[in-house]
């Protein structure tokens, strides 16, 4: 073969990676507007059906030299590149995005300031049982030198007879208790209709994981002008979890602040299982602070300093748990709550931990 005929045939090769690159980029062209298609009708960008069939029908036109097999090796490169197309353009898309927004959301709340870097604590009862249960855990917590008080008024409950909570009631007891201490409150709203009234009382919006998908409530807390602390369902994806986050973003309001609970597992040796892998991937993929409830994720009170320390480590702007001053007497939830003791010992361990990791 001589030179001229090898340089002719390298023209062609040239030409026909043109016309590839060219064929390629019009079919990625094709597969967005596929993937905006299924992303409005909410369905799952991978179809495997779909996909053996196109494999199929490629490989029955197949003339060779190629073997079916290498061609469905090459399709399939592209269809999983193809499919990461579609899952990036959806994921620029969202507002909560740290593609969209790449520095991190800080959340000033009482001059706690969760994302900033540091170690943030939402600390108080599961639930608002009285005047002095909640003052006595309001003091405990502000001499340690914390800003946030939790405590549930509105209390969505496994079973209809459990305790649910005294309601606005429980709101204002939380409230006055706050206010003695200079500590911001931290409650859960459970229906779109209280938020109005719970606005004077509260200073941030918890939406707990049997709420995560309620549609409505995550719009109403978009509506408004006060930060939401949103948790995790417990069987909730991460993808999920993270456009549940948009739904109140894109009322308004990006004050909001991801909360890792545990998820449902077929283990039963905790009472949800912590992921606390799903940390660093919320701050990787949104912008948004992330804490995590360490003692809904492990029900257990010998599990809850381990599990913070583990949070903390991980990379988690703060932790979430409960203290009571007579958990054995406690209304719901008392295997997991700390009394202030072990509260006093709780926080000193994690002092200490985030002192010796600066």
């Amino acid at each position: 073969m001589s030179q001229n005929e090898m340089d002719q045939l390298r023209q062609q090769m040239d030409d026909v990676n043109l016309e590839i690159l060219k064929l390629i980029n019009q079919r990625a062209q094709i597969v967005q507007q596929i993937g905006d298609i299924k992303n409005k009708q909410s369905m799952y960008r991978f179809d495997p059906v779909r996909e053996r069939a196109m494999l199929d029908h490629i490989t029955n036109k197949n003339t060779g030299p190629f073997e079916n097999a290498t061609i469905e090796h090459i399709f399939k490169e592209i269809f999983k590149a193809s499919l990461e197309l579609q899952e990036d353009d959806h994921s620029k898309a969202l507002l909560v995005s740290r593609k969209k927004k790449p520095e991190d959301t800080v959340i000033d709340i009482n001059g706690a300031k969760i994302g900033d870097g540091n170690t943030h604590f939402i600390m108080g009862p599961c639930a608002v049982e009285g005047h002095e249960q909640v003052e006595k855990v309001a003091e405990a917590v502000s001499n340690k030198g914390l800003k946030l008080l939790r405590g549930g008024a509105f209390k969505p409950r496994t079973s209809p007879y459990d305790f649910q909570g005294l309601g606005i009631e429980g709101l204002q007891m939380l409230k006055r208790a706050a206010e003695q201490h200079n500590l911001a409150v931290v409650s859960e709203i459970v229906n779109p209709a209280h938020i109005e009234e719970a606005l004077d009382y509260v200073d941030v919006i918890q939406i707990g994981a049997r709420n995560m998908q309620n549609f409505e409530l995550l719009k109403a807390a978009g509506d408004v002008n006060k930060p939401v602390l949103l948790k995790r369902g417990l069987s909730a994806t991460i993808s999920e979890f993270i456009n549940a986050a948009e739904y109140i973003i894109s009322r308004g309001n990006g004050n909001i602040i991801l909360c890792e609970r545990g998820i449902r597992t077929y283990e039963k040796a905790t009472r949800n299982t912590l992921d606390i892998s799903a940390v660093p991937i919320l701050k990787q993929e949104t912008h948004l602070p992330v804490m995590v409830d360490v003692t809904h994720s492990t029900g257990r009170r010998d599990l809850l300093l381990p599990a913070a320390k583990a949070a903390i480590a991980i990379g988690a702007d703060g932790v979430m748990a409960e203290v009571h001053p007579d958990p054995a007497v406690a209304l719901s939830d008392s295997a997991q709550q700390m009394d202030i003791p072990t509260f006093n010992t709780f926080m000193d361990e994690l002092y200490d931990m985030a002192e010796r990791m600066k």
